[in-house]
């Protein structure tokens, strides 16, 4: 039976969405006020933020601060490095506590150290929900359970990170491409 996408509620449908994107983006106010944007404050409490923030990698950073949490990041976030900024876009998703998970190249724009950091914040979001990741760096997706590579749009191979290694496909390519880049 083919799923009847069309009597979704898409209200409730959003609502357990959550997006983290390539460039994320903050508002000039606190680092709490960003994290619970788009949810009524009321309804979440310092402990949740917190908790999202640690499971973000965030709270270490933000707890050093002098205002913590009601330190304000300025324009876009201007006070903050990519890598700080990213970390609080995935607090902001984690808060929210969504069923499915969307990260568009959501490491794409960090430096090494930042990336590892953020994969290590990723790696623990996407615990106990759906998560989607598209990225063109393979590191990001290496221990997802099913990766699909996808070419012009259409699906051109499918698998684990080592179903598509032993393939020695497009995938396998692509890997060996990256890590050679890298030396």
């Amino acid at each position: 039976m083919e799923p009847k996408f069309r009597t979704l509620n898409p209200e409730n449908t959003r609502s357990q969405i959550a997006i983290v994107s390539q460039e994320p983006t903050l508002f000039d106010c606190s680092i709490a006020e960003n994290i619970v944007y788009g949810l009524d404050p009321s309804t979440v409490n310092m402990a949740r933020v917190e908790e999202a923030a640690k499971l973000a990698n965030i709270h270490n950073f933000v707890s050093e601060l002098p205002a913590g949490y009601e330190t304000r990041v300025g324009d876009r976030g201007t006070q903050l490095s990519g890598g700080q900024k990213q970390r609080i876009a995935i607090a902001r998703a984690l808060v929210r506590n969504p069923k499915i998970l969307l990260l568009d190249e959501a490491t794409s724009a960090l430096d090494t150290e930042s990336e590892k950091i953020v994969q290590e914040a990723l790696d623990r979001a996407r615990e106990g929900r759906t998560c989607i990741v598209i990225a063109h760096r393979l590191n990001t997706i290496m221990n997802a359970d099913c990766i699909a590579v996808v070419n012009n749009g259409t699906i051109i191979e499918k698998g684990t990170h080592n179903e598509l290694m032993s393939q020695k496909g497009a995938y396998f390519k692509l890997t060996q491409k990256q890590t050679s880049e890298k030396k």
